[in-house]
């Protein structure tokens, strides 16, 4: 079972090739409603490393306007307890929990998270989705972690900034080579501004990484 973060394609080859593992699984959940999505053990390595599957028996999936990922269901928690004022604003009239991540639901109903709402950034008047960065600089040969966030920019609001931890022997890489490298394969709205690099990002008990301390 893989979750918190997504899963290059190429590890979930690596993963059925070397280890012996029967099925290769990935979901979504939360503490306010449980396991809400997860992959069939037939689905392609595509679909295990880029979607979160699909809703559980009995449990509703839709993403708002916005593109919040809502959440309606028996699973879904009655409320903070002693916090009316904080129940209220995650769950709505209709019984929809608003889950605070962002995400898209495919023609084949399954689920991809394209990040947490409060990263997301607007750049000349686009919303970029850091995950979604993310996943277009882990490509890179050179790069081995980064996390992406929305730095004050005078003419457009906001770009984008990313910490990156490069891969062990290349060190060579430059932020300039992958600023170019990023420009040529992201729309310009998307590709970072600057480069910092870093020996490792902070990251929670999840393996999650802090953002916050990046900020």
């Amino acid at each position: 079972m893989t979750g918190a973060a997504d899963i290059p394609v190429e590890l979930i080859r690596r993963v059925r090739t070397e280890l012996p593992f029967q099925t290769i699984m990935t979901g979504y959940g939360l503490t306010e409603a449980g396991t809400v999505t997860l992959s069939k053990p037939e689905d392609s390595f595509e679909d295990i490393a880029t979607t979160a599957g699909l809703a559980c028996d009995g449990i509703e999936l839709a993403t708002a306007d916005d593109g919040e990922i809502l959440v309606r269901g028996s699973n879904v928690m009655k409320g903070y307890l002693d916090d009316p004022v904080a129940t209220a604003e995650a769950i709505d009239g209709e019984g929809w929990l608003h889950t605070g991540d962002l995400g898209t639901i495919d023609e084949t109903v399954r689920l991809r998270v394209v990040g947490r709402k409060k990263d997301m950034f607007i750049v000349g008047g686009f919303n970029a989705y850091p995950a979604e960065i993310e996943r277009f600089l882990m490509e890179h040969e050179a790069v081995a972690q980064v996390a992406v966030i929305g730095v004050p920019d005078e003419r457009l609001g906001q770009v984008g900034k990313a910490f990156v931890v490069r891969q062990s022997g290349k060190s060579a890489l430059s932020a300039e080579d992958l600023l170019v490298w990023c420009r040529e394969r992201m729309a310009g709205f998307k590709f970072p501004r600057s480069v910092r690099f870093v020996d490792a990002l902070p990251l929670n008990a999840t393996g999650k990484v802090v953002k916050d301390l990046l900020r």
